[in-house]
């Protein structure tokens, strides 16, 4: 027991292999394609934990020991030129960790930014000073990293994660964008891509409609909860190897209430395990304590951002936060029932909402992005 962590539920950084539960399937699913040529879009709900699943699919000695892997976060960019500073740096700084012999290589190859480049005197390593306002042409900077990439000795496998934001940025009006990329990585062959994000209905339409460049480009994987059985085994292991005991009835009471979201189910055996000692049983007066801490920290990060919401904005939200899956959100029924004002003020709040990203659509079915929100709005602040 001289390597166990000192707490098995992992919530920070990468997930050691055998604390990682389950996503066999998942993996295997990822593994095949991008190794066989393929691209792949994974899609999933906010907090499913599809960018560990990305992370731990690359550290599988299938992949690590073949290709060359990059994992790229889209989550803050906002325009092209992010896009292009958040890819090469991130290419850059990833080669880097590895002392990767590939980086002179890499800076060579980026003319676009040409002296943006310096060296570490102690390690000789070269050094990424660039600063946004450098790029001047981020198409020809994507272009450069890209054509760095196909000419690798080794294979490259690339995740966009939250790939879906490049549809938000004011450069791809008329689908420009997204042209451009499509244009780029389709006469890729030493390079495969893992599309990954949260906002399903964008995503869907991305790929699966035939009108955007994507079409048909990529195969679909969507991540789903993992199953309850699975996960409570999961639990029971570690608490057990730790001498610790679960109320599997309690646990499993917490995985319908947070509908299987694997971070919050995370979160909360990360915080339980520390408060339940070697011995004892970690029952459901220990989890509703945690759960209720959890309701608080929640509190603090949500009450903020209500305060940025209109009014007509905040009543649309808590709506479809009592209604958990809200369809026909725009019925006269649906404004009765909510004492909303009118069906022109609710169209106008949803569309604010989902620019803001807290709340998704799929299939005509409204929901809260973010779980552990939608409970606080449910049961903290009553």
């Amino acid at each position: 027991m001289a390597d166990i962590l000192k707490n098995p539920f992992v919530i920070i950084g990468d997930i050691p292999e055998p604390y990682f539960c389950d996503r066999e399937a998942e993996t295997q699913k990822i593994i095949r394609t991008v190794t066989n040529e393929g691209n792949i879009v994974l899609m999933s709900p906010r907090r499913m934990g599809k960018s560990r699943l990305v992370k731990h699919v690359f550290k599988q000695p299938e992949v690590s020991e073949h290709y060359l892997t990059f994992y790229i976060d889209l989550l803050h960019t906002s325009s092209i030129r992010e896009f292009a500073y958040t890819f090469g740096k991130t290419v850059f700084e990833q080669l880097k960790s590895k002392n990767e012999k590939r980086l002179q290589s890499l800076v060579l190859a980026l003319k676009s930014i040409a002296g943006t480049f310096g060296f570490d005197p102690t390690t000789g390593l070269p050094t990424y000073t660039l600063e946004m306002g450098r790029i001047q042409s981020p198409e020809y900077t994507i272009q450069e990293v890209m054509g760095w990439l196909e000419e690798s000795e080794t294979p490259c496998i690339v995740c966009f994660d939250e790939f879906q934001r490049i549809n938000k940025y004011p450069d791809n009006k008329q689908g420009q964008v997204e042209a451009m990329l499509r244009g780029i990585i389709q006469h890729l062959r030493n390079v495969n891509f893992i599309f990954a994000g949260s906002e399903q209905h964008l995503l869907s339409e991305m790929f699966f409609s035939s009108a955007k460049p994507f079409y048909n480009s990529a195969d679909q994987l969507n991540l789903n909860p993992l199953k309850i059985d699975i996960y409570s085994d999961f639990v029971k292991l570690w608490m057990e190897r730790y001498e610790k005991t679960i109320d599997i009835d309690a646990f499993r009471f917490y995985y319908e209430k947070f509908e299987g979201t694997t971070y919050y189910l995370q979160k909360m055996m990360h915080e339980a395990f520390i408060d339940c000692d070697a011995g004892t049983v970690c029952d459901k007066t220990l989890l509703d304590k945690t759960y209720a801490n959890m309701l608080e920290e929640a509190r603090e990060n949500t009450s903020k951002l209500l305060g940025t919401l209109t009014e007509h904005q905040k009543n649309a939200l808590y709506a479809i936060a009592r209604e958990g899956k809200a369809e026909r959100v725009l019925s006269a029924a649906f404004i009765k029932r909510h004492a909303l004002v009118s069906t022109s003020s609710m169209q106008s709040a949803i569309k604010k909402l989902i620019e803001m990203e807290l709340i998704s659509t799929h299939n005509s079915t409204y929901s809260v992005s973010d779980i552990m929100m939608r409970l606080y709005i449910t049961e903290g602040m009553d």
